[in-house]
């Protein structure tokens, strides 16, 4: 239940522009830390995956996962998405926490 609350915010932190979408963008994000959130799917592929996952983790950036790509497209109403990335902390902490109990 909770991965269906937090993809119903994720579409209001879009609606809001505080979602950045595409891997590379989402990089850039992260490099300048106004990423406070990425949400990355775990059907991505597994260069891509660790590719976000080590600058995650150098930047010190918190990340959850969702089940498919699918599902983090649709929240955002675009194409399927493999990564997104929250620049608003309120709506960050937030959907950590939903994606957390998932």
């Amino acid at each position: 239940m909770s991965e269906q609350q937090a993809m119903s915010l994720l579409g209001l932190a879009n609606r809001a522009r505080k979602v950045i979408s595409g891997e590379e963008l989402v990089i850039k994000e992260i490099q300048s830390s106004r990423a406070k959130l990425i949400i990355l799917s775990k059907d991505a592929s597994s260069n891509t995956s660790k590719k976000i996952q080590d600058k995650c983790r150098f930047y010190n950036t918190p990340i959850q996962f969702v089940e498919t790509r699918e599902t983090l497209g649709k929240a955002i109403g675009k194409e399927a998405r493999v990564v997104v990335a929250i620049t608003e902390k309120g709506f960050a902490q937030k959907l950590a926490q939903l994606l957390g109990e998932s």
